[in-house]
């Protein structure tokens, strides 16, 4: 059976909740995010939370009714919260910057998929469920610059890295969607 990509509202992806966690901990279990499994316990304690977000969005990917992958987002907030990597984050791209392109905008949280299911273009289809929505196609998402394969692939898909280098040396790097308006105001790093 081939796998479909289904966008659900909250309640919807909480009923997947058992096959995210297999996702979450399988895909983040390697470098460099060296999750361990007690985690995914974690992420869904959040997720739980995270479905009531204004704007909120998610996907889920599956084979039958085996998770294969799953995506979140939600609008940012204004101003953006003063917890997480966001002070950092603002702090990188300046106050105006962050204001300007982050919030309002469409914040993708997490994208996983398993590590069995890579390579049949499920992450690129997750992603796309969760941001087709983006006001003014404003959506953005963070990811650790040591992810080598994570950062091509968001930007085979042309989304852009617009912190450079990663804030305060944490290597979490904000990228922009490729129809993000504030793209073509990005400095691009030196080579």
């Amino acid at each position: 059976m081939a796998a479909v990509v289904h966008r659900l509202a909250g309640p919807a992806l909480l009923a997947h909740r058992d096959g995210i966690r297999a996702v979450y901990a399988a895909a983040f279990a390697e470098p460099p995010w060296h999750a361990e499994p007690a985690e995914a316990d974690g992420y869904l304690t959040r997720l739980a939370g995270d479905v009531q977000r204004p704007g909120f969005a998610g996907a889920v990917a599956l084979d039958g009714e085996r998770v294969l992958g799953f995506a979140t987002a939600w609008t940012s907030s204004t101003p953006l919260p003063g917890t997480r990597s966001y002070p950092r984050v603002t702090a990188a791209l300046g106050a105006e910057r962050a204001a300007a392109w982050l919030c309002g905008g469409t914040e993708v949280d997490e994208l996983a998929v398993s590590p069995a299911a890579h390579g049949r273009g499920l992450g690129r289809t997750l992603l796309e469920a969760v941001t087709r929505d983006a006001p003014d196609a404003r959506c953005w998402l963070l990811t650790s610059v040591r992810a080598d394969a994570t950062v091509r692939f968001y930007e085979r898909l042309g989304w852009r890295q617009v912190t450079h280098p990663a804030p305060d040396g944490y290597g979490t790097a904000v990228f922009l969607g490729p129809g993000h308006p504030a793209r073509a105001a990005a400095v691009l790093p030196s080579l």
